[in-house]
Order: structure tokens, then C-alpha cells, then sequence
């Protein structure tokens, strides 16, 4: 599975206007469901779950990332989205530090494999220092498009 081919582009958010954890999960959940990848009327359920996991178990990995994620009923597919942040959002990360980059990933609860295997392939990716860094850098969806697309082709980016 390649890290593109889950992402909904029309999705993404190249500058969060939430300044905090909970208010940026609603801020993408709903791109999503804005770009009809939810289903109907789920999009407030959606986001309460995700909160509700991330108060659990904080997914700010540390390194500036975060990636919240849930398997709900709503949803037929893997889909993923993600949101920068310029300014930083404190995620309550491993290393105590601000998260400029969410990626949040919402699977279907009918196919636990498809979203161990849509998680296995972020995390290939956000492992690489370089690929942290680039996405950081990232100012429009097309920019953040072209990065998984190089990324997904070449494995040392």
C-alpha cells in the first residue's frame, strides 16, 4: 500500500486555524467529510472518537508529528488526510514538543488488516528524518502531493 494512495488530497490543510489538539482533529475530520469521504452525518461521531483515542494514548510520535487515527463504522475505506501547522500544536508528544504535522487516518472497522497495513506504510515514511523535514516544508496540497508521490517511489527520501 503506498502513503498516496490513501491520502485524500482535497482534504488536506496546508495552515490549521485550530491552535490546539482537539480543534484541529474536528478541523480535518471535517475537511474529510467536506470532501464526501464520510459518511452522512458522521463527521461530529468521527471526531469525538478520535479525541476520545487520543485522550487514551497521546499519537504525537515526537519529531513534530502527530497521527491521530481511528477505525469507525462510517467509514467503507482507508483514508487519510493531512494538516500543517507553522505554528505548532501541543499533541501532549513523547518528546514534549509542538506538532506541525497531523496526519490523521480513519479505517474501516470492517478491515483491521487494510489499516495496519495504511499505518505501516506512514510510519515507513515518517521514520526518515529527510521525509519529516520536507513535509514540514510543505506550503500547498500540490507541494505535499508531489512529496508522497517522489516519496513512494524513492525509498531513501
Amino acid at each position: 500500500m503506498k502513503f498516496r494512495d490513501i491520502v485524500c488530497f482535497e482534504a488536506t490543510i496546508t495552515e490549521l486555524q485550530a491552535s490546539d489538539r482537539d480543534g484541529a482533529i474536528v478541523e480535518l475530520v471535517s475537511a474529510i467529510d467536506k470532501s464526501g469521504r464520510l459518511g452522512k452525518g458522521k463527521c461530529k461521531e468521527i471526531a469525538r472518537e478520535v479525541i476520545k483515542r487520543e485522550n487514551e494514548a497521546s499519537t504525537g510520535l515526537g519529531k513534530g508529528i502527530a497521527v491521530p487515527h481511528v477505525k469507525h463504522k462510517a467509514v467503507k475505506d482507508v483514508i487519510a488526510t493531512i494538516g500543517q501547522s507553522s505554528a505548532g500544536i501541543d499533541f501532549f508528544a513523547l518528546d514534549k514538543q509542538p506538532v506541525y504535522s497531523v496526519i490523521l487516518l480513519v479505517s474501516s472497522v470492517d478491515d483491521p488488516d487494510k489499516h495496519l497495513q495504511a499505518m505501516e506504510s506512514i510510519f515507513k515514511h515518517l521514520q526518515k528524518e529527510r521525509f519529516r523535514k520536507f513535509l514540514r516544508q510543505c506550503r500547498s496540497t500540490q507541494q505535499i502531493e508531489d512529496l508522497l508521490n517522489e516519496a513512494d517511489e524513492d525509498p531513501s527520501l
